[in-house]
C-alpha cells in the first residue's frame, strides 16, 4: 500500500532524499535551500510546510521545516520515516540556555534529550525512556565544529511542551547539567528509536533564560548558518 502523499506532505515517493535537515521555521527552510543546495526543487508546501530536495557536494539532501512543538514534529519525522524512507533526520533549531556559561550564538549539540511530555506513553513502556542522539552523527557534529573553530557544548536538552510555562523550574534542571530548553528533540529521536532510523538534534542559542540575552526573529530565520553549515557538513559523506 502506497501511502504517499500523506495528509501533511504532498511529496511522491522518490522526491525526497534520504537525509533530511529540518527547521521548524518554513522560512529557515527556504533560507537553506537557497543557501546550501544547489537546483533545488519544491516538494511539499502543505500547510505552509516547505520542503525542498537538491544537492550538494555530489549528496542529494533535503530539507523541510517541521513546525513548533512534539506533536508537529513527531507528525513530520514519523511521515518521513515510515512512508518516505528516511534514514537520517537532523534538527535545526534554536534553544534558550540554562547554564550561565552558554552564550546567545553557542551551538548545542544534543546527546540526550530530557522532556515534561507525554510522548513516550504511547509505546507502554514499564520505565522511563531515554531518547538520545545517534552517536556516530553526534560525533561528527563535534569533529565539525571543533575543525571549524565553532563555540559549542555537548549533552542533555530539555524538550518542553510549554513555551509560556506558569512554573518551568529552570533551575532544578540546570542542576542536573541539562545545557538549554526547546520543544522537539525528545520526540525527533523517539520516532528515529522507534523506526530503527537515526537523528540528532543541533541548536543555536537564541536567548539565554538566567541573563536576559535575546535575538531577533529575523536574526534567527537569517544568521544562525553555524548549525546549518555542521549539518551539512556531517552529511557528505
Amino acid at each position: 500500500m502506497n501511502n504517499t502523499p500523506t495528509p501533511h506532505i504532498g511529496a511522491r515517493k522518490g522526491e525526497i532524499a534520504d537525509i533530511v535537515i529540518m527547521a521548524g521555521d518554513p522560512l529557515r527552510v527556504k533560507f537553506m535551500a537557497e543557501n546550501y543546495l544547489e537546483n533545488p526543487v519544491l516538494f511539499n508546501q502543505v500547510r505552509g510546510m516547505l520542503g525542498y530536495t537538491g544537492m550538494r557536494d555530489g549528496r542529494r539532501i533535503s530539507v523541510m521545516g517541521h513546525g513548533m512543538g512534539g506533536p508537529s514534529i513527531g507528525i513530520y519525522t514519523y511521515e518521513l520515516y515510515n512512508f518516505y524512507d528516511v534514514q537520517t533526520i537532523i534538527r535545526v533549531g534554536s534553544a534558550g540556555s540554562i547554564q550561565e556559561d552558554l552564550h546567545v550564538g553557542d551551538l548545542v549539540i544534543a546527546t540526550g534529550a530530557c522532556t515534561n511530555s507525554n510522548y513516550a506513553a504511547q509505546y507502554e513502556l514499564p520505565g522511563t525512556f531515554a531518547p538520545i542522539a545517534d552517536f556516530q552523527l553526534a560525533r561528527r557534529a563535534v569533529e565539525a565544529c571543533e575543525r571549524m573553530g565553532y563555540r559549542h557544548r555537548v549533552g542533555n536538552v530539555l524538550s518542553s511542551d510549554m513555551f509560556y510555562a506558569a512554573n518551568a523550574h529552570n533551575d532544578r534542571w540546570q542542576r542536573m547539567g541539562v545545557l538549554a530548553v526547546e520543544m522537539e528533540i525528545a520526540q525527533l529521536y523517539m520516532n528515529a528509536a522507534y523506526a530503527k532510523k537515526k537523528a540528532l538534534g543541533i541548536c543555536t542559542v537564541s536567548d539565554h533564560l538566567i541573563t536576559g540575552e535575546a535575538t531577533t526573529a529575523e536574526q534567527r530565520q537569517t544568521t544562525f548558518t553555524k548549525m546549518m553549515d555542521v549539518a551539512f557538513e556531517i552529511v557528505r559523506s
